[in-house]
């Protein structure tokens, strides 16, 4: 037999590592662990991902039990549990999974491989969380793309030319599934020490007409309907990107991009595994941040004087959803107007986001302080009232996360803007001095 690991991929259909499994034509055995590596570093016991990963394991275990089948689950460091089902189970051929490019999950997934191999088994991957990975997507020389635009320009010329990929797993579970009684249930939320959370999770479906009028109503922060939300379900495969971007192709070319952004952001990190704590262009790691706890933490609770800042880390805070062009908006104050390092934002983001992805997180990061993948000059600075103006006129979305907006008890402006812009040119022109990588 051979095994099938569930990672970021939690659904049955349209599933390419689960029906290249499946095609071999030997009995599949599908599994998931839970990663102590992952799971011990998070400071929050009711993180709101963990319920949310932990829920849909025990649908997908619902689900083959209803074919006959079961879901080996375990709890523990990945290699310690591969390795006592190779000894429990010799007749394990090898495992595929889907890849992730993430720097912890390459190397996790490459001891893994050695464990395989060493008793002269496989480790197959397959390619399903993004559309074009690795180095599909290049320059003619075979570099990476560093620049957003051309990039998007080959990957739209890439998908043209290949199609989209179909992967109908469902097809073929019942003949290839293992059909065995349960061996194990997933294991409780309390026997890992995380607790509910009373945060709630958005849909796995999407609006179609969300998507048609995606372009026109996407930057509206206080839409709830101008996005799709689909950021979560995305991360951890309970839709297929695949069907998303069918779906897209048909009524928005905005949309499509948005799509695009995601391929290069995981292309990005595969690139370059050390984003995630260097800048991309080194001369920004010579930038002198600010060291102030005060300022981080009144950006932390929303309390900085500048009402679409606060806003979005309020929606943060209380929902773990951030509007994306409150985001941008929120880490540009950060790093340009409080001077403080893109890599504490960063990782606060890691902390509160439902649809935290390591790629798409550190890009925008970088991109917002200038550092990463980004064509225009440092000294792009997006001014909070003009964004304020110009996406919440109405300050619909204000309101509903400031209420004391417009009172006494508002705190003033934590920093004077104009005062703000100057600093952080002048620091930045300082830390790069004559030139600019």
């Amino acid at each position: 037999m051979v095994l099938f690991w569930f990672r970021r991929d939690l659904r049955l259909s349209d599933n390419a590592g689960l029906f290249r499994a499946l095609e071999l034509g030997i009995p599949v055995q599908p599994v998931f662990i839970f990663d102590r590596s992952i799971l011990d570093r998070l400071e929050d016991r009711t993180d709101a991902r963990v319920q949310f990963i932990h829920g849909e394991v025990e649908r997908l275990r619902q689900e083959l039990q209803a074919l006959g089948a079961s879901l080996w689950c375990g709890y523990g460091i990945p290699e310690d549990i591969h390795r006592q089902w190779i000894l429990d189970h010799p007749e394990i051929q090898g495992v595929f999974a889907n890849r992730d490019y993430e720097p912890y999950a390459r190397e996790r997934d490459a001891r893994i491989e050695a464990l395989y191999r060493e008793g002269g088994r496989w480790f197959k991957g397959a390619k399903d969380h993004v559309v074009f990975e690795k180095s599909e997507v290049v320059k003619p020389d075979g570099l990476p793309y560093t620049v957003f635009t051309p990039y998007s320009r080959r990957w739209r010329a890439a998908l043209e030319a290949n199609g989209i990929p179909n992967y109908p797993s469902e097809g073929l579970l019942d003949q290839g599934l293992i059909r065995s009684e349960p061996q194990n249930q997933v294991p409780s939320l309390e026997s890992m020490g995380f607790a509910p959370s009373s945060i709630s999770m958005p849909p796995k479906t999407w609006s179609h007409d969300t998507l048609v009028h995606y372009a026109q109503r996407r930057d509206i922060p206080s839409d709830e309907q101008g996005t799709t939300r689909l950021g979560l379900h995305l991360r951890f495969g309970t839709i297929s990107v695949r069907a998303l971007l069918r779906a897209g192709q048909e009524v928005s070319e905005t949309f499509v991009n948005e799509l695009i952004w995601r391929d290069f952001y995981q292309m990005v990190l595969y690139h370059f595994p050390e984003s995630p704590k260097k800048a991309i262009k080194p001369a920004y790691d010579r930038i002198k941040w600010e060291l102030n706890e005060e300022h981080f933490a009144a950006w932390c609770e929303g309390r900085t004087g500048y009402p679409m800042v606060d806003a979005g880390m309020r929606q943060l805070n209380t929902t773990g959803y951030m509007h994306n062009r409150v985001r941008m908006v929120v880490a540009s104050f950060l790093t340009k107007h409080l001077l403080l390092d893109w890599r504490w934002g960063e990782a606060y983001f890691a902390q509160k986001l439902l649809d935290y992805d390591q790629a798409s997180n550190v890009g925008g990061w970088q991109w917002a302080s200038g550092s990463g993948t980004d064509a225009a000059p440092y000294f792009r600075i997006f001014n909070p009232q003009s964004q304020l103006e110009k996406f919440d006129r109405k300050l619909e979305y204000v309101q509903k996360w400031v209420p004391e907006y417009g009172t006494p008890s508002y705190p003033q402006p934590i920093v004077d803007h104009a005062w703000a812009r100057q600093r952080c040119l002048e620091r930045y022109k300082s830390g790069l001095g004559s030139t600019q990588d």
